[in-house]
């Protein structure tokens, strides 16, 4: 159930970048583009807006032939992108897109399926804590690629300091043993790990709730399939706002059964409450009902965090990894 979506950042180096072959065109299958999707973990509720595509046909009749190739902690979506071994995969968060420009790869986010960044930060039932705020100066778990992720933001907005940071390893038992303890999460995950199996009833607190401005599990394409099927891109986009919608506000059975099929583990139960938490925290769609949107306004707001924290270069061309141009247009 626990997510580690945040491993895959800390894997981006350039090399990746080098690694690419020449183009390789889609093969078609009876007229349909073919278009390998990888996920960036493995199968569960917080990417049924494409299982549900799949499983109601939305791709098809794009005329896309899609295949959602499972994430997990050897699957790396940039160096699958730059090797040409997929023509679209997850980016789990927004770092992610920053250490592809940096690292020279050849691919741009699409879509953002989330809207807001599902990192929560989760204390015991506790007195003192009633706010991010009120977290400085207390040690907290984090990941290591959380450290260049929304660490920075957390230092930036709240005075944070780096030795408050302890090590997270996806491992929730250091948490239930210390009352005193903060530690990452996501709020489909780790929350409900917690009450269900380790009894207590923990704080969370969203941070994009509190003004993080990231945008998560984007849609990454290389920009050679950009180049050779624009109208495959468009379709894929559209297909997916559509599968997410039927996903959250339709019936999810059909999704939900190609999700358990890739990974048993999914039971009715997992995958409810987090289909329920996406909704509540309107994980997915705007205050407006939109899904799949970004801009270039909050993607500078963001850049400017990080280069201000000195994770990134300020002359970094950030807006080259990122392609508005398939998402629908408003009126």
């Amino acid at each position: 159930m626990i997510s580690r979506r945040t491993l895959l950042a800390a894997s981006l180096t350039s090399p990746f970048a080098l690694s690419a072959c020449g183009p390789e065109k889609p093969k078609e299958a009876g007229g349909r583009v073919r278009i390998r999707f990888a996920t960036d973990w493995r199968a569960q509720a917080e990417q049924g807006g494409f299982y549900q595509a799949v499983a109601r046909g939305f791709y098809a009749d794009k005329g896309l032939d899609v295949t959602l190739i499972q994430g997990g902690p050897s699957v790396n979506v940039p160096q699958l992108l730059a090797a040409n071994a997929i023509e679209m995969g997850l980016g789990s968060n927004a770092p992610i897109v920053l250490s592809m420009v940096q690292a020279g790869a050849k691919a741009k986010a699409v879509m953002a399926s989330f809207q807001k960044d599902p990192q929560v930060l989760i204390t015991h039932p506790r007195t003192d804590i009633k706010s991010l705020a009120d977290m400085k100066g207390k040690p907290i778990m984090l990941a290591d690629a959380s450290i260049n992720a929304f660490w920075p933001w957390l230092k930036a907005k709240y005075g944070f300091t780096d030795d408050q940071v302890r090590k997270y390893t996806f491992n929730t038992a250091p948490f239930l043993a210390d009352p005193t303890s903060i530690q990452q999460g996501y709020v489909t995950s780790e929350p409900y790990t917690l009450k269900t199996q380790g009894k207590i009833d923990p704080q969370v607190y969203l941070l994009a709730d509190s003004g993080y401005p990231g945008y998560a599990a984007m849609t990454l394409v290389s920009d050679a399939f950009i180049a050779a099927h624009p109208e495959a891109v468009k379709g894929f986009v559209e297909a997916t706002i559509a599968g997410w919608k039927d996903y959250l506000r339709g019936d999810p059975a059909l999704g939900d059964a190609l999700i358990t099929k890739d990974n048993p583990d999914m039971t009715a139960d997992l995958l409810a409450q987090a289909r329920e938490k996406l909704l509540s925290y309107g994980i997915v769609e705007t205050p407006t009902g939109e899904i799949g949107t970004m801009s270039l306004d909050r993607w500078k707001s963001f850049f400017d965090i990080m280069t201000g924290a000195g994770v990134y270069p300020a002359d970094l061309n950030w807006a080259s990894g990122v392609d508005l141009s398939f998402l629908p247009q408003k009126s």
